[in-house]
């Protein structure tokens, strides 16, 4: 119900052996407990387990037996999300396209996850499976939707209780879930990420294109101030609009409200995997948006996984979060 992400140790990095074998430890996860949380999501990228050929490396794996054991120790679930598959990344001009529907990338797909089952799928409830990070354009969702298909049924049949998450199109948005197929049972969920308003949430993240980098943004805000307009691609301008005149938490049951529908009409559970606030962004305002998106996630029952532990301009263990760290993890 309440987690934080490990992004950047097997994702997202270098992949140098030093970095891997030193960015998370034991002490990280000990760390993470004595927060109060319940679980970590620990995104890990193909290529840290399976060469270009679909060969599996068993080096690779040791990282994520260790994550796996630590956690069992300490007492927290982990979701192991593949971040980057092999002809998909969210990350433009890097493979972005060219899994879905062909057949010797989906083939090493689904056999990757054949093997994770084999080796963490007797292990849950405290091992979960997350197929695949943020699918981008709707244009690949029938794709992918097949190809999440065919990835459950060979899971299954080797673990047929492992709990397994799946998330759409437009980066794994709310508004995709709907979408999504219908879970084949009931240990299959829906999973959402949320960064709304982008405009706040992601200020001067010179990675976005259109993001002045000396952007700067205090939270709330009003959508029709010269300040809030000059980040305007960055944010549901409809969603602003519909929140006016009303309570900041609001635009969280606006972005939501659908997901929880369909949730609540298919019998399905909901779990927002990745939401943070960039540390570009003033605490105060950083803690009033956590304490607003937690007030929703908790009234609906939502499982939450905070972006990020450490690093990747979101890490909640550096320093600039310290003033309000405890307020903050308070408020899941």
């Amino acid at each position: 119900m309440k987690g934080v992400n490990l992004g950047g140790w097997l994702s997202q990095c270098n992949y140098a052996k030093n970095h891997l074998d030193e960015f998370i430890t034991e002490i990280d996860i000990k760390k993470i407990k004595s927060w109060g949380m319940d679980h970590v999501r620990l995104p890990f990228d193909f290529n840290i387990i399976q060469d270009l050929n679909g060969n599996f490396i068993e080096e690779g794996f040791r990282y994520l037996d260790s994550a796996v054991q630590w956690c069992e120790k300490a007492g927290l679930n982990i979701i192991l999300d593949l971040h980057k598959a092999q002809g998909f990344s969210f990350d433009k001009d890097e493979m972005e396209t060219g899994l879905f529907g062909n057949p010797t990338y989906e083939k090493r797909f689904i056999d990757l996850w054949i093997l994770m089952a084999a080796r963490y799928g007797k292990l849950g409830p405290n091992v979960s499976f997350e197929l695949l990070n943020e699918v981008t354009s709707p244009s690949l969702n029938e794709g992918w939707m097949k190809l999440a298909e065919k990835t459950i049924r060979g899971i299954r049949r080797i673990a047929p209780d492992v709990q397994i998450l799946i998330g759409g199109y437009w980066n794994n948005s709310p508004d995709a879930v709907r979408d999504l197929i219908m879970p084949p049972d009931s240990k299959v969920y829906y999973n959402f990420h949320c960064y709304d308003p982008m405009c706040f949430t992601h200020q001067g993240a010179g990675w976005l294109e259109g993001m002045p980098e000396d952007f700067r943004l205090s939270y709330p805000f009003d959508y029709d101030t010269p300040e809030a307009q000059g980040a305007k691609p960055f944010y549901d301008a409809s969603g602003m609009k519909w929140l006016k005149g009303k309570s900041e938490a609001s635009l969280f049951e606006y972005k939501f409200s659908d997901a929880v529908k369909c949730g609540e009409e298919r019998n399905v559970l909901l779990y927002c995997g990745e939401y943070g606030v960039i540390d570009e962004a003033d605490p105060e305002s950083t803690l009033t948006w956590f304490k607003q998106i937690h007030s929703v996630f908790n009234k609906y029952g939502i499982g939450h996984c905070i972006w990020n532990y450490k690093g990747k301009n979101f890490g909640i263990s550096g320093g600039h979060y310290e003033s309000v760290l405890e307020e903050i993890l308070k408020s899941m």
